[in-house]
């Protein structure tokens, strides 16, 4: 605080210098995120002096930021590696696992599920149930929902962590300024706001942070983790078909958010009726319970059970697969066009079905756009693994704490 002021009331007011501190206490916190940024995104882990050069900083201020990451629990140091120049030897920087976790929540046609991903990447806890949600009430299943990820919070914070947040995955439009849910067409909602009924806390009782976004955008971000192109269309495969759209490693989400409904591109207007009220939509070709049915299949198995038939040879199978990826081909063709993109993700049930489903996608996709001859679309199967939206909500909560680590430490 600055010093009380001795001056006459006839003197002028001396005025404290708080500008001169705000800016000093906003210039910490920028190195701050400066620093952790050089270690989280290092493709090897960088020493103390790496961190300097890549930041431009000197190195005894990374030296006191990295020491206030470390006591944070954010950054660990790794046994130091002998220089290769006279001097001490350097000390690798890297993410710290077991600390901070993100939790990633999410509310599908077929399952609830929650994930707690540290900053390592690793799954710390994790609790999927699955049924059918058709028609289901929203405040119901929230408080479902709210059972899980207690538990998977729980069992965090008894193994010495702490949760930075939530991200919870819906399959419809959300808005995601208001955090609420307009429609989800195949579960049956609309007009929800599901934070409120989650009304999820730690266990000394503090209101947990929790933010809405659509299933398909939040798979797409999961897929970042690993070796794809910085920007691409990502298609998630399942009762419903989401998409979301990568551009320079960030979602593109258009005016308000909604877009990458791919599922209700019409694909025939004199085709079947969809569930969010119009006739002919992809989902009513190729939509995981569409393609199950045409399979001889209840809508209820597994996706394994269709590939398995695949494998088999299973002619009802092949059939309903192969005009299942012509419909896909040709709504994402479309999309090529518009958006003009040059990789394509597919997740979710297309990529276990990837084997039959690709190149039919792929053949599709080089017939109908018309760059394609100049400029050929990859199509490949998502690596993120099983309920990708768990994963990307997850690692968008740590995302946060690495831009804002002050908070943190």
């Amino acid at each position: 605080m600055p010093a009380t002021s001795t001056t006459t009331p006839a003197a002028a007011p001396r005025v404290p210098d708080g500008g001169a501190a705000s800016r000093q206490h906003t210039l910490r916190e920028r190195n701050l995120r400066l620093v952790a940024a050089a270690v989280f995104e290092a493709t090897a882990p960088p020493s103390r002096a790496d961190v300097a050069a890549a930041t431009g900083l000197t190195r005894a201020t990374v030296s006191t930021l990295v020491d206030r990451l470390v006591a944070g629990r954010l950054v660990a140091e790794l046994p130091p590696v002998a220089a290769q120049r006279a001097g001490r030897p350097a000390v690798p920087l890297v993410p710290a696992g077991r600390s901070v976790v993100g939790l990633g929540l999410e509310v599908n046609v077929d399952y609830l599920g929650a994930r707690a991903l540290d900053l390592v990447g690793d799954v710390v806890a994790e609790r999927v149930v699955t049924g059918s949600l058709h028609d289901s009430d929203p405040r119901e299943v929230l408080g479902r929902l709210r059972t899980i990820a207690t538990e998977v919070i729980a069992e965090v914070e008894a193994g010495g962590m702490r949760v930075a947040g939530a991200r919870l995955a819906l399959p419809g439009l959300v808005d995601v300024r208001g955090a609420r849910l307009e429609v989800a067409p195949n579960l049956g909602w609309s007009s929800v706001e599901p934070v409120p009924e989650l009304d999820l806390r730690t266990g000394d009782g503090s209101a947990l942070d929790v933010e809405v976004a659509n299933e398909a955008k939040l798979a797409a971000l999961a897929e970042l983790a690993g070796d794809v192109p910085s920007s691409f269309l990502y298609v998630s495969g399942d009762v419903g078909v989401g998409a979301g759209i990568v551009v320079d490693r960030h979602l593109f989400l258009g005016e308000r958010g909604w877009n990458g409904e791919i599922g209700h591109v019409v694909v025939d207007p004199a085709g079947p009726r969809c569930s969010c009220g119009a006739t002919g939509c992809l989902e009513q070709y190729a939509g995981k319970e569409v393609l199950l049915r045409g399979a001889g299949l209840p809508s209820s198995a597994p996706v394994h059970a269709i590939v398995d038939l695949l494998r088999a040879g299973d002619d009802a199978a092949l059939a309903t697969v192969r005009r299942g990826g012509r419909a896909l081909g040709a709504a994402l063709a479309t999309f090529v066009n518009l958006v003009d993109v040059s990789t394509i993700v597919l997740g979710g049930a297309y990529a276990e079905l990837y084997g039959w489903v690709g190149h039919v996608v792929e053949g599709v996709v080089e017939e109908r756009a018309l760059a394609a001859p100049f400029a050929p679309v990859d199509v490949r199967p998502a690596a993120a693994g099983p309920h990708a939206a768990l994963a990307g909500g997850a690692r968008e909560v740590l995302r946060s704490v690495v831009a804002d680590p002050a908070s943190w430490v």
